[in-house]
């Protein structure tokens, strides 16, 4: 109690994603503009969902869970970031900082075991066609997508309850954008190798546990593509795959980078170029990949576009 009393007492300073050259201003436009792109672009994708029936998939509604955990994040992050920036203050509450930590350990879980599950859900479209409507019924789906978001809860709130009870009896100044977890603890007057540890250990199982379900996946789909005789068939699979591959690319690249590195050999540099590629890079990738490369969605686009040019 008396540690936790002790780092109630004073806010932690976010220094922010810029090293006050003469380029800051310039640079944080071109942030700002990527987080609004890709903001519009989730937002449009979830009504583009909702509004066009033929939208009303397993696989779109994986998606749309993407697309939320995107918002989430943004959400997390660019607000206090560009509200420091603009106001010039650095200061964010130890509320604040939990709360970051609190949703970005979340998605991050739970995104990764999302796409997992969607892997699966290719495997049965493609390998199961026929019991594709009873083993991914809407049941099921919402099961899958509700049991990713419990995984990501309970790995952040484990994590937000260990940060926050190390003591902070030193400076106070995050040498990043945002709280992250390893930008946090660098700050603990106290031994935190024991958890930074524990960390890396539960980040390499939480990786590689799904990414074993993706390859999986998609090597009994490739086996299966290989074997079909018509190449019409082959290239409608790989279409409905491509896109999630994409996505899956972005993801574990940038998770597997971030991760997967012991905290010796983390650099505060290192973690703001990582943490820019997924809250705000990834974000705006995801609606593009999934949007430009799918007929599906780009007939729904135009659809929508004709209405509301009527």
């Amino acid at each position: 109690m008396d540690i936790w009393n002790h780092t109630s007492l004073s806010d932690f300073i976010l220094l922010g994603l810029f090293s006050y050259s003469p380029y800051d201003f310039f640079l944080f436009s071109l942030v700002l503009l990527a987080s609004a792109a890709a903001l519009a672009g989730n937002i449009l994708f979830l009504l583009l969902t909702q509004a066009d029936r033929r939208l009303h998939t397993p696989m779109y509604f994986f998606l749309s869970q993407v697309s939320i955990m995107d918002l989430t994040i943004m959400g997390a992050v660019v607000p206090k970031m560009a509200a420091n920036f603009l106001s010039g203050s650095k200061f964010i509450s130890r509320g604040g900082c939990a709360t970051q930590v609190f949703l970005v350990v979340m998605v991050g879980g739970a995104e990764c075991f999302l796409l997992a599950v969607m892997a699966y859900d290719r495997y049965v479209a493609v390998c199961h066609p026929l019991r594709y409507p009873v083993l991914m019924n809407w049941k099921a789906c919402c099961l899958m997508s509700l049991a990713s978001w419990m995984v990501g809860v309970t790995d952040s709130v484990i994590d937000v309850g260990m940060v926050f009870s190390f003591p902070y009896c030193g400076s106070l100044q995050v040498d990043h954008f945002f709280c992250e977890v390893p930008a946090v603890l660098r700050l603990s007057c106290a031994d935190t190798s024991l958890f930074e540890d524990l960390i890396y250990a539960c980040c390499v199982i939480m990786l590689l546990l799904p990414l074993g379900v993706v390859v999986a996946s998609y090597a009994r789909i490739l086996m299966a593509v290989i074997s079909m005789t018509s190449t019409e068939g082959k290239q409608k699979a790989l279409s409905t795959c491509s896109s999630h591959l994409a996505v899956v690319g972005l993801y574990y690249g940038g998770a597997i980078f971030s991760y997967m590195q012991r905290a010796s050999t983390r650099t505060p540099v290192g973690d703001r170029a990582t943490s820019i590629f997924y809250t705000i890079l990834t974000p705006m990738l995801n609606p593009l990949i999934y949007s430009l490369r799918n007929k599906e969605v780009m007939r729904a686009f135009k659809k929508m576009w004709k209405m509301q040019g009527r």
